[in-house]
């Protein structure tokens, strides 16, 4: 287990928790210990415990674990979970937002309409702002690089510093922060709406979702990115509208199953936990579908869901999926 100097454990006001199992923090439910779990009191908390953790300790923000895999083995270092001192939402006086990076999405999407701004796209988006800031999360055509002014974020050294939306290299479900930085707060720039047909949108969204979507399942959102066309010149174009789960379909592979990994009925691009499915069956089913994607379009899906950790010592990658 990674060490954790003693009298840095006794000038925290946060919970310090060894080896804490993460698959209860994560929507698929899987995976196993970190060496360490942080959940600061609040930022000058966390600035203070980064700028004196030793430099080769890792450190990995986990936001509510919605688009995650952590594997069986666990994570070494410490995972920093941001909770009830960085949720609050405020409206600015010029109308912008300012959310907590362990604000729920849905949350300020909510937030944001009642005070007539539209930041809607954020409603239907599982996780919390920090996550879509990383992720460049995005919903029906807008990004969070089309709302985000900055964002104020704590270093690695624990210097608290913030950062504008353009030095964030902000692309498709991607974000260019500084290693082992921590996300602490968001400010969008959300433009005016009525609130009563801003909900109605809202509504309108959550039906077309539902209705798509197997929300009701253990998932972790999309599995895969949807790749990049190709124009009649042969330069990539980023419109995104060839689908990964189309390629998902063709291949045969919507309901294949490996162990209680699935790739779900309802949206094959959906990697479901099942019933009593590790972290090693979910990744191992997960490659399994980018291979005879390959295989049989010549194209390579690339991860949407982040894994993490380190595989159980006794698992290896072995078996067919059922389809």
């Amino acid at each position: 287990m990674t060490a954790i100097p003693p009298d840095l454990l006794t000038s925290l006001r946060g919970r310090l928790t060894p080896d804490r199992a993460l698959g209860d923090l994560t929507w698929l439910r899987v995976g196993g210990p970190a060496d360490w779990l942080f959940q600061p009191a609040d930022r000058d908390d966390l600035a203070g415990f980064l700028g004196r953790l030793p430099d080769e300790v890792p450190v990995f923000p986990m936001g509510v674990g919605s688009n995650l895999i952590v594997r069986d083995g666990g994570v070494r270092g410490v995972v920093i979970r941001l909770g009830r001192g960085f949720n609050s939402v405020t409206v600015e006086e010029d109308g912008r937002i300012r959310a907590g990076a362990a604000a729920l999405d849905a949350q300020v999407a909510k937030k944001a309409a009642e005070a007539g701004r539209d930041l809607i796209f954020l409603r239907t988006i599982p996780g919390s702002i920090g996550g879509a800031v990383r992720m460049n999360a995005g919903c029906y055509g807008t990004y969070v690089a089309d709302r985000l002014v900055e964002v104020t974020a704590v270093t690695r050294d624990g210097t608290v510093t913030v950062l504008p939306a353009e030095a964030l290299g902000l692309a498709y479900r991607s974000a260019a922060l500084p290693e082992g930085a921590v996300i602490v707060e968001a400010l969008f720039d959300a433009p005016e709406g009525d609130p009563g047909t801003l909900a109605a949108a809202m509504e309108e969204q959550l039906a077309r979702r539902d209705a798509t979507q197997p929300t009701k399942d253990r998932t972790a959102g999309s599995t895969f990115r949807n790749p990049a066309g190709y124009s009649s010149t042969g330069a990539a174009d980023d419109s995104h509208e060839l689908k990964a789960w189309s390629l998902i379909d063709a291949a045969g592979l919507r309901g294949a199953r490996l162990g209680g990994a699935v790739m779900n009925e309802k949206h094959p691009n959906f990697l479901t936990n099942a019933g009593g499915a590790t972290a090693e069956e979910l990744e191992s089913l997960g490659e399994l579908v980018r291979k005879r994607v390959y295989e049989t379009s010549g194209l390579t899906l690339e991860w949407e869901i982040m894994r993490v950790g380190e595989p159980a010592p006794d698992m290896g990658r072995t078996g067919q999926p059922d389809i």
